[in-house]
């Protein structure tokens, strides 16, 4: 699986030149292509306004008939879409699902014909060929790493938040539940009164009221706000934080690792004498542009002769070990 299919913003982004050879490479670049992302995208969101739009009862009904057209030829166009893109995998289009963001286009699109008799299903599926949007976004794959990655200590955490809201649920039941029974009267009613205390609304309210029942209500409030509210849920966000980090570092460090390995092969190239002096200097001028931010009209043509350099530097270093072991 070459980083195209994996790739979660492909827009701005060439498709990888370096395609395995059960790939149908003039297929590959369509699909892969700025015009055809493109289009898709234009597609997703016009899409998104008339299912927007239909949502308002007073709609023209001309407009609500073309937007309900519009809708079901989208539909057939991604349907179109997704066969091309399997047929482009050549003699192995099961490779196609070894992508996540391709299964789960893939079953977006499938299922519709299954539910097509239930309604609400149905508008959520439509709802989801939105998400499709996702994949085309430049930060979408380091939030979702980072949200993975922040998934087993965001379980801890929650896991003491929930026993410490156990521990005030019950606190409040025993000080507050005889005089303030609708809020305190047993543990599920104080676990849904502290659920809304976490984002502090109606605080002064629940406060006032408890003050009067119990002096103990100030201690109470007081811990309960700076303990979960302000100490634990800050640690959350943190965590979250720390792991978008550590994916952003992550990133870097592979783009970091293939311009170096590109650098390599082509210091390879020069030792070995297997390319010209001035193409070397040129091909080195852009690779420095493109780290520097180059304009995507020479990005494509540097991409295929940075890959190609990467394979002719690979392979004669494989040669030179076969050799040295003969």
């Amino acid at each position: 699986m070459t980083s195209s299919d994996t790739r979660q913003s492909r827009v701005t982004v060439p498709a990888d030149r370096d395609l395995p050879g059960y790939r149908i490479p003039w297929l590959t670049r369509i699909v892969y292509g700025d015009s055809f992302e493109l289009t898709i995208v234009g597609l997703i969101v016009v899409n998104a306004f008339f299912l927007a739009a239909l949502t308002f009862q007073e709609l023209d009904p001309t407009f609500a008939t073309i937007g309900q057209t519009f809708d079901e030829i989208v539909l057939w166009v991604f349907v179109g879409e997704l066969a091309v893109r399997i047929i482009s995998y050549g003699k192995k289009p099961w490779m196609f699902f070894t992508a996540p963001w391709n299964v789960f286009d893939f079953l977006v699109i499938a299922l519709m014909p299954f539910f097509s008799a239930q309604a609400v299903v149905l508008r959520l599926l439509r709802l989801l060929r939105m998400v499709r949007l996702f994949r085309f976004m430049p930060e979408v794959r380091i939030l979702t790493n980072s949200i993975v990655r922040s998934l087993p200590p965001l379980a801890s955490v929650t896991v003491l938040i929930m026993f410490l809201l156990f521990l005030y649920a019950m606190a409040g039941h025993y000080l507050f539940g005889e005089a303030l029974p609708d809020h305190w009267g047993d543990v599920a009613k104080s676990m849904e009164s502290l659920f809304i205390l976490l984002t502090l609304e109606n605080f002064p309210n629940y406060f006032e009221e408890a003050m009067p029942v119990t002096p103990v209500a100030l201690l109470f409030f007081l811990s309960y706000v700076f303990i979960i509210v302000f100490t634990i849920l800050n640690v959350l966000i943190g965590i979250v934080i720390n792991a978008m980090d550590e994916s952003r570092a992550e990133e870097q460090r592979a783009t970091r690792n293939h311009w170096r390995e590109i650098v390599d092969a082509i210091d390879g190239l020069e030792r070995d004498g297997d390319a010209d002096a001035r193409e070397l200097l040129g091909l080195r001028e852009q690779v420095l542009k493109m780290q520097g931010g180059q304009p995507k009209g020479t990005s494509r043509a540097t991409a295929g002769k940075a890959n190609t350099s990467v394979a002719r530097g690979a392979g004669k270093r494989n040669t030179g070990r076969a050799r040295s072991s003969e």
